[in-house]
């Protein structure tokens, strides 16, 4: 299909004054769909960079008294359409179908990034917005304002000129350390053979579609759809121990130097700006602001979480026995492999049964199904170009019809592709401009089709209406007044919290009945879905743990010297938590991504959980469907995007201040028999 780029609606090269919402979201167009060569991509990478670049100029330059409605205005108009570009280009990199194209793509970014330092550590530009007179202006004006001036202290912009000169030049090799890093991890997808025999346990549907091969033998990969399955299923010890090593050195050892390099560039950034360590400048912005809060948070959450985890290792070893009479302790490659068998031996629930229920096709009309019913909106196809046969497009519209969101849909692995899951907010959308709204992309890797190919894991089905949830967040706050207080523009530690809420609703059998169904059409049981939640909670502990543990190896390697062997930091690190630990041969740092888009701030996702499981207390207390309590939460907290501090937004739906008593009462259904 023919994809197009909207023409300019200002001459970029001669912008005299600040552009309007609208002429800045008419620079971005749409998105290359059909590129074919990386030309397509870097052309429209330098529209990008021309549009950023006049009014860099025009700020820098400016001489008149500065103004909300132009200084400010300027600014925020200016850094959508780096965000913008991020979000367009990241997406070329993940999903675009050949290497020169994805690199395309990155090379964009660290283009991007490289403008963005600069302008992070602009000395005209942040005198002018420091100048700026706040008597009469609104309180997003000034919020806003605020954050921005904040930003700029901790970019270093008060540091001299040589100062400055060295944090850029560091900004801009971490930004090309970022793209390498993710094109390891993206590209070093590793592969293993096994005999029909070392399969036994697979599910059917998984049998037929790995056949053997005209040499007898089954190739596997260590793309999710392989991975998880045998990790879980597989009944040979053999087998998923040799898959389980294979896919624990992805990226490995190539990524080791570009690690080493990145803690040390991050580590003379903090100490440039008078910080101790780049975790405590990381968290000066967050929810938790500083590296002790974090710490406390770990220590609170594991000795809530530590007793249940014992509990369920107890359990899980107990199974163990079954069939290795005489085992003392459970292996790395165990750990997924036992989960299902316990939880079928103490709550008769099979994961494979319920599995039977859960085909892509149903499952993403479920999730947009209860999107409706849950927020009152409506959900139709988008009728636009995609950038492969696979993609699905959708446009959300409010309950008087009018337009909210867009949103792709790229769902289904394919080489090269991006191999986990995530959503990119592509552009942000124009208050009140027609058809100006927010664009998204949802990119994962799940089974494709209906229930011959496409049956999913519950964990599957849990992950689409997550990362689903990002996108909502992304479109109900996607048409703010500033663009740096639209969409998920709240603190990082409070993005996961509304997604992780809503995995909740893949345990009701309400909403699952809605799109639950077999191969011959028969309805998810009641009485099926009563053990699922029976069984819920059985390794809910150990997971934390585990969660904490990677957590723990995000916030040391950026407030401890860079230790030789990664490896074994890592390990180190991340065993003080594991029930089951990692053996030697794990290289997990490797292809750890967080570690790069994260950084120190793993944590976000356990903080994360616990408002989660604070802000579903009322609706456990009201309905589940209670739509009174559904539009409260999202006026209270998606509609607001970044407009207020993410505190003030539990506050506002809750009535209080977050508290752990929710999570410390989910975890403490795993010690109930």
């Amino acid at each position: 299909m023919k994809s197009f780029v909207m023409t300019l609606a200002i001459a970029t090269t001669s912008l005299t004054a600040p552009a309007s919402a609208s002429e800045t979201r008419a620079i971005m167009g749409t998105i290359l769909t059909d590129a074919e060569d990386p030309a397509q991509i870097e052309a429209k990478c330098d529209r990008y960079m021309d549009a950023i670049e006049a009014r860099r100029a025009l700020l820098e330059s400016a001489t008149d008294a500065p103004t909300i409605q132009t200084t400010l205005v300027a600014y925020d108009q200016m850094k959508a359409l780096i965000n913008a570009g991020q979000g367009e280009f990241t997406l070329y990199q993940q999903v675009l179908g050949t290497p020169e194209l994805r690199n395309a793509g990155a090379a964009c970014q660290v283009r991007l990034s490289t403008i963005d330092s600069e302008l992070n550590l602009s000395r005209p530009i942040y005198d002018r917005l420091a100048a700026i007179p706040t008597e009469g202006a609104d309180e997003l004006a000034r919020s806003l304002l605020g954050d921005v001036l904040a930003a700029y202290q901790r970019a270093g912009v008060a540091l001299d000129d040589e100062g400055r000169a060295r944090v850029q030049a560091i900004n801009e090799e971490l930004s090309q350390i970022s793209t390498e890093f993710a094109r390891n991890i993206a590209e070093d997808q590793r592969g293993i053979t096994a005999t029909p025999e070392e399969l036994e346990g697979l599910p059917a549907d998984f049998l037929a579609a790995h056949p053997p091969g005209e040499d007898g033998l089954v190739t596997l990969t260590t793309a999710y759809p392989d991975y998880r399955p045998v990790m879980r299923y597989a009944n040979s010890d053999a087998l998923r121990r040799r898959f389980s090593e294979v896919y624990a050195q992805r990226a490995y050892p190539q990524n080791d130097p570009l690690l080493k390099r990145m803690f040390t560039l991050r580590q003379e950034l903090a100490e440039l700006l008078g910080r101790p360590n780049y975790a405590a400048l990381v968290l000066e912005d967050k929810m938790l602001d500083t590296p002790e809060k974090v710490e406390k948070l770990i220590a609170d959450m594991a000795a809530i979480a530590r007793p249940v985890a014992e509990r369920d290792y107890a359990r899980n070893l107990e199974v163990l026995q079954q069939y290795r009479p005489g085992a003392t302790e459970i292996r790395y490659w165990e750990s997924g492999w036992l989960a299902p068998k316990a939880q079928e031996y103490f709550y008769s629930y099979d994961p494979q049964e319920a599995r039977q229920y859960f085909t892509y096709d149903l499952v993403r009309d479920g999730v947009l199904k209860l999107t409706e019913d849950l927020f009152g909106v409506t959900i139709s196809h988008w009728d636009t170009p995609v950038w492969h046969e696979d993609v699905e497009t959708y446009e959300m519209a409010d309950a008087d019809g009018t337009v909210i969101g867009r949103f792709y849909f790229d769902n289904h692995p394919r080489p090269g592709k991006y191999t986990h899951a995530n959503m990119i907010p592509i552009y942000p959308g124009v208050p009140g401009e027609a058809g100006e709204v927010p664009v998204g992309a949802l990119v994962q890797n799940l089974p494709k089709g209906m229930h011959d190919t496409g049956l999913m894991e519950h964990g599957d089905v849990t992950t689409l209406l997550h990362e689903f949830g990002h996108m909502l967040h992304g479109m109900f706050g996607g048409t703010q007044q500033w663009f740096g207080q639209s969409g998920i523009s709240t603190e990082w530690d409070f993005v996961e919290a509304p997604s992780q809420m809503l995995e909740n609703w893949v345990y009701d059998y309400d909403t699952l009945a809605t799109f639950a169904r077999n191969a011959q059409g028969e309805t998810i049981p009641r009485e099926l879905v009563e053990k699922m939640n029976a069984a819920r909670y059985f390794d809910q502990g150990a997971g934390d743990m585990g969660q904490l543990g990677y957590t723990n190896v995000s916030l040391q390697f950026h407030m401890q010297p860079v230790p030789e062997d990664l490896g074994a930091a890592t390990r180190g690190w991340a065993n003080e938590y594991l029930m089951a630990p990692m053996p030697d041969y794990v290289q997990f740092q490797d292809a750890f991504g967080h570690l790069d888009g994260y950084s120190a701030i793993y944590y976000t996702y356990r903080w994360s959980k616990v408002i989660a499981d604070d802000l579903f207390t009322r609706f456990t207390a009201e309905g589940l469907r209670n739509p009174q309590t559904a539009a409260d939460y999202r006026r209270a907290v998606l509609d607001q995007g970044g407009t207020k501090p993410a505190s003030e937004l539990v506050r506002d739906f809750l009535g209080r201040d977050v508290s752990l008593d929710a999570y410390r009462e989910e975890l403490a259904k795993g010690l109930v028999d």
